[in-house]
């Protein structure tokens, strides 16, 4: 770890002027900050500004209408993983938000700085001193990727626990811009590019998430596999959703991470539909896990271990949650 460098720290109270300051060049927007300062620690990031989010109060709130929810990005991880409706009623979600680090993170780390949550690998989350004697990488400072090192494309894994779980369930984001707010997609927020792998300009920045009322009978779960049995990132994290009756699939979303450098929902579940719950349809979607997935050398795990554990903690659920009574 090193001495933070010198940075101006500013608190708007509002969306517009979280914008505004956002748009400056050389501004980082900070949350509960458990991703963003061990970076700064490490040299990662050197931010001239820091704009913290945590006075905007519209962004702390958790809203329910009707059976949907809009959940603000400045609320912790902590108040996800308890909240008794969520619990209830978007259980993957309350399962995601605990697998999240330890007790001391959930409680100041963020949804929306979960699903910003900066991409890993093994030749970047280092210190300086060991980045140096490696020439730097290609995610930083380097030309070089040391997992691929005859391309040039950025293999850091994203690692976020919330968004596969908010995938599976049709989530969007709501965006502030200066002087306006989009909502799109969850999926639109991340692009297939672990230097840069967060579809968001100079000024915008992550506001709301928005869940509609999960399909009547759909069941839902988030299982993941970790080197260590707490406060580790995934080496591969597993949501479905899916409807069953009398253990044939009605509809059936499967969302991973841990295993590319965005999160993916799985193309081809659609196909399943109709068909029973058994060998050959659990057997036809780990192969296609298998072939949507693409690990690479970015942790200390095997690569095709995370790309078989993805495919196993698919049919493990999809077995449980379809036959479940």
């Amino acid at each position: 770890m090193q001495v933070l460098t010198d940075f101006v720290l500013r608190h708007p109270a509002s969306i517009a002027e979280a914008a505004e300051l956002l748009a400056g060049p050389g501004a980082r927007a900070l949350a509960g900050g458990t991703d963003l300062i061990a970076n700064m620690r490490h040299g990662l990031e050197r931010p001239k500004m820091l704009v913290d989010l945590s006075a905007i109060a519209e962004m702390g709130a958790l809203r329910w209408a009707g059976a949907g929810v809009t959940i603000g990005a400045n609320v912790t991880i902590a108040c996800l993983a308890r909240d008794t409706r969520i619990i209830g009623e978007l259980p993957a979600v309350a399962q995601a938000a605990r697998s999240i680090a330890g007790p001391g993170h959930r409680s100041a780390a963020t949804v929306g700085g979960n699903l910003c949550l900066d991409t890993r690998c093994v030749y970047y989350n280092q210190s300086e001193a060991w980045r140096r004697s490696n020439g730097y990488c290609l995610k930083r400072m380097g030309d070089v990727c040391h997992v691929a090192p005859q391309g040039k494309h950025c293999h850091a894994a994203y690692s976020g626990d919330l968004a596969p779980a908010l995938l599976s369930l049709d989530a969007e984001v709501e965006i502030a811009m200066p002087r306006s707010t989009r909502r799109a997609p969850l999926a639109e927020l991340y692009r297939d590019d672990g230097a840069r792998h967060l579809n968001l300009e100079r000024g915008e920045f992550v506001t709301a998430v928005h869940l509609p009322a999960p399909l009547p009978g759909t069941r839902m779960a988030y299982r993941k596999s970790r080197a260590r049995g707490a406060i580790d990132f995934p080496l591969a994290g597993v949501a479905v959703a899916l409807a069953a009756s009398a253990g044939r699939i009605e509809f059936l979303r499967v969302a991973l991470t841990g295993t590319n450098t965005r999160p993916l929902l799985v193309d081809g579940t659609r196909e399943f539909s109709g068909q029973m719950i058994g060998g050959a349809l659990l057997e036809k979607l780990g192969k296609l896990v298998q072939n949507q997935v693409s690990p690479m050398r970015t942790t200390v795990t095997a690569s095709n271990y995370r790309r078989q554990v993805a495919s196993a903690l698919a049919q493990r659920l999809v077995k449980e949650l379809g036959l479940a009574t």
